[in-house]
């Protein structure tokens, strides 16, 4: 299984395009730039997404859906957003045989339309405040594509609230922040650094932008969720006023955030090595394989009258799946598993059922070192305890290749060798031309102003000129 896959020391943009093809969780489409996300694919999206969406109603936000066509004229009420989405954009013209009299956008993120019905929806300050968020598809005419990480259609949430003021606005996107952040390190096992955008990175028609970086195997930056502040741009652009308790008429305060399917992209990257994938337990769509190993008819009906007890004691508190298929070897089977990143393989066979014991493996720690026997009794507590010790030794070590990966430089010379190897930390003054410098000398871009901030002040790493606050720079997809 694994002779198909390119190693990334080799190629690595090959490498996370081999993984994904073999381990069967996407294709490319007949259309330039999308893509086919197969079920093992989409079973992983829906664990993100039930993942995601507990944290969303948990904090008091409610699932809609909005059209996938926006009048042309939505977009462009808000000037900042259409530029910065006119080259991006897919236009319908005609339909139904007919030349349309006014041009639909194909759906780039939903600012415009749900502005459009929140200006309908709000009257009062009892309506508010209006708290949500849709799971959808939007399309993007992206020059350059990768499967998951940047394709033309894509699969994501994003939410939209409305509120009475400009604190309880900047308190959500800060919250969903931290809640983004949640869910990368809980569940998808990637440390993430939380921070705010440049204003050259800052989303079209946001006051401020908030991201969580995160850092993959190839030491480059991956954005991996973001969340917006409009203050009131778009609730004037779209007429979004409340009456408040004075009965004076007000406008809203509003903020926008969304997590995609490039999330299946980090998880990839930031777990996979040479044998494929490596998924985290808590997404995994099959937590542990069930491997039965026989040589004949005699040892089959012991080994299988064994499993099917095995499958009763795991019951419903891991996914598992039993490999019994004939055709294949055992080793063969291994490596499909292995390819496939199931967190935990459990072995079977003859002599495993007369001591009353099974072997499980490790997809985290290759070889005999991943390798334990343990007794049938207390199955389903033995590795539940052992998927929860490798969802935590994943994140540990992610946290660890991060943390060696990212320098401290003093001076610009230091910068530019830090940014080969993964994050530079450095003191920045916020000036764009030395910003949009920095980009030019050294490909690297400024990832976020991470709220974590040591004291200050200190010298801006490359102008030298007096700067308040430090900013991750790195190369990134």
């Amino acid at each position: 299984m694994a002779e198909a896959i390119t190693p990334q020391s080799e190629d690595y943009a090959r490498w996370y395009t081999d993984v994904i093809q073999r381990a069967e969780l996407a294709d490319y489409a007949p259309v330039r730039g999308c893509m086919v996300i197969r079920p093992y694919g989409f079973a992983l999206w829906e664990n993100i997404q039930a993942a995601l969406d507990r944290r969303f109603k948990a904090t008091g936000h409610q699932n809609a859906y909005f059209p996938l066509f926006i009048p042309y004229s939505f977009i462009e009420k808000e000037a900042e957003h259409v530029r910065g989405f006119s080259p991006q954009l897919a236009v319908v013209t005609h339909a139904g045989g007919e030349k349309l009299e006014e041009p639909l956008v194909v759906r780039p993120t939903s600012e415009a339309v749900i502005g459009h019905m929140y200006a309908k929806w709000i009257k009062s300050y009892r309506d508010l405040p209006l708290l949500y968020n849709q799971w959808c598809n939007v399309v993007r005419w992206e020059l350059r594509t990768r499967l998951f990480l940047r394709t033309t259609e894509f699969l994501w949430q994003e939410g939209h609230t409305a509120h009475a003021t400009e604190q309880e606005a900047r308190a959500e996107a800060r919250l969903i922040l931290d809640l983004y952040a949640d869910f990368s390190e809980n569940e998808a096992a990637i440390p993430v650094i939380a921070g705010r955008k440049s204003d050259l990175e800052r989303f079209p028609g946001a006051q401020s932008s908030s991201s969580i970086e995160g850092m993959m195997r190839d030491r480059r930056a991956l954005q991996m969720g973001t969340t917006h502040y409009f203050g009131q741009n778009f609730s004037k652009a779209f007429d979004i006023q409340y009456l408040d308790a004075t009965n004076q008429l007000q406008h809203c305060w509003t903020t926008s955030w969304g997590v995609s399917t490039r999330m299946v992209g980090a998880i990839i990257m930031a777990h996979g090595d040479d044998q494929g994938l490596i998924l985290p337990p808590r997404l995994a769509p099959t937590q542990a394989v069930i491997v039965p190993i026989y040589k004949d008819d005699a040892e089959r009906a012991k080994v299988m009258a064994a499993t099917e007890a095995l499958k009763a004691a795991l019951g419903e508190r891991v996914r598992w799946h039993c490999d019994d298929r004939d055709e294949f070897k055992p080793g063969w089977k291994f490596n499909e598993w292995e390819l496939r990143g199931v967190p935990l393989r459990i072995e079977i066979g003859p002599k495993d059922v007369e001591k009353q014991q099974v072997v499980l493996a490790r997809r985290d720690v290759p070889g005999k070192e991943g390798k334990r026997f343990v007794p049938v009794a207390g199955i389903a507590e033995t590795v539940t305890a052992l998927l929860d010790e490798l969802q935590a030794a994943l994140l540990a070590r992610a946290r660890a290749f991060r943390d060696a990966h990212t320098h401290e430089p003093k001076t610009y010379d230091e910068f530019k060798q830090a940014v080969e190897d993964g994050f530079a930390l450095a003191w920045w003054c916020g000036d764009k031309e030395c910003e949009q410098e920095i980009a030019r000398e050294t490909k690297a871009s400024n990832r976020c102003i991470p709220l974590d901030q040591k004291g200050g002040p200190g010298k801006c790493v490359r102008c030298g000129r007096e700067a308040k606050e430090r900013a991750v720079f790195g190369k990134a997809y």
